[in-house]
């Protein structure tokens, strides 16, 4: 396991170097002016010497080649930079937005392989049965679905059409405070969205998986020697079934990540959504590069622990292999 924690952690070096730096080269392309966008309306009457002064001081007067090693080096050093758009040190500005984008995604991410794990194993037991079908129904019609509309959706049911859940935010308008009481209210509602768009692929694949499980030998072995139905599942078939649910997981962080993001736009959720869309449109060089540096982190480490579970599980995987 340690061995290839460290390969990979080895290999992670570079891709985070051609990340980081892809994202340097795309936004020096951009047709947006990170000057113009800092300055806004401001930029409209001020000559050319006053924007070029402006554009040494944040540091976009050189090449892009320039600018990315300048924010790389600085960034080894701990330094990641100030954010031109949110007018705050990068580390601040992803600090005060990423615990509230990992408590969404991690409560999200719980609940769908939770709830696909029972979903799927229910179906694989009697598979052409009515549950089965509707099952299966259900998540292929909510794999097609995209994440935004159930987001739009959910929010004229709940919250309009109900009045059951809040909308948006993290906390009640008239509060002065964040309670952990409101925090959970107002996160119902994203969370269970984000969870519903992830779940087809969790009950389709233990679905698949249990299914093939159920008809192998030893399974079949299991129900000759007259163990219990229970047993048989969940000692034999689910342990095997789960194997490609494993591999799974690791693979849904990029959509994860991504649909976080939309799903936070649509409930104003105070996670890194919105500094990730004002980075973007400003071309706001050391926040965009940091936050890509960090979802291609999260990447990376979600495929490592997804490897790491996988040879855990399964004994005739072995570590060296992988």
């Amino acid at each position: 396991m340690a061995s290839l924690t460290g390969r990979r952690a080895v290999f992670a070096v570079p891709v985070l170097l051609v990340v980081t730096f892809g994202v340097f080269a795309i936004a020096a392309a951009s047709p947006f002016d990170p000057v113009r966008a800092y300055a806004g309306t401001a930029a409209l009457g001020a000559d050319q010497e006053t924007l070029d002064r402006l554009r040494s001081n944040l540091g976009v007067d050189g090449s892009f080649a320039q600018r990315w090693w300048h924010w790389l080096t600085s960034a080894l050093g701990g330094d990641l930079g100030q954010s031109s758009v949110m007018r705050q040190p990068v580390a601040q500005v992803i600090g005060e937005r990423l615990v509230w984008s990992t408590l969404l995604c991690a409560v999200a991410f719980v609940v769908a392989v939770a709830v696909g794990t029972v979903l799927g194993v229910l179906a694989a037991r009697r598979p052409g049965s009515a549950l089965d079908r509707v099952v299966s129904s259900l998540s292929y019609s909510l794999e097609a679905a995209p994440v935004f509309w159930i987001a739009l959706l959910a929010v004229w049911l709940f919250s309009l059409q109900l009045g059951v859940l809040p909308a948006g935010g993290l906390t009640d308008t008239a509060s002065e405070q964040v309670t952990a009481g409101q925090v959970a209210h107002h996160l119902v509602l994203p969370a269970g969205v984000l969870a519903v768009s992830q779940l087809p692929w969790f009950v389709l694949y233990v679905r698949q998986g249990v299914s093939d499980a159920l008809a192998e030998d030893p399974v079949r072995g299991a129900r000759a020697r007259g163990l219990s139905e229970t047993t048989v599942l969940t000692r034999h078939a689910l342990r095997s079934g789960l194997l490609p649910v494993i591999t799974l997981i690791g693979s849904r962080v990029p959509e994860l990540i991504t649909g976080a993001l939309l799903v936070e736009s649509v409930f104003s959720w105070p996670g890194i959504a919105a500094a990730t869309v004002e980075a973007a449109v400003a071309v706001d060089f050391p926040l965009l590069a940091a936050l890509t540096a960090l979802a291609t982190a999260a990447v990376l480490v979600g495929n490592l622990l997804a490897d790491l579970l996988y040879g855990l599980i399964d004994p005739r995987v072995k570590p060296s292999e992988m």
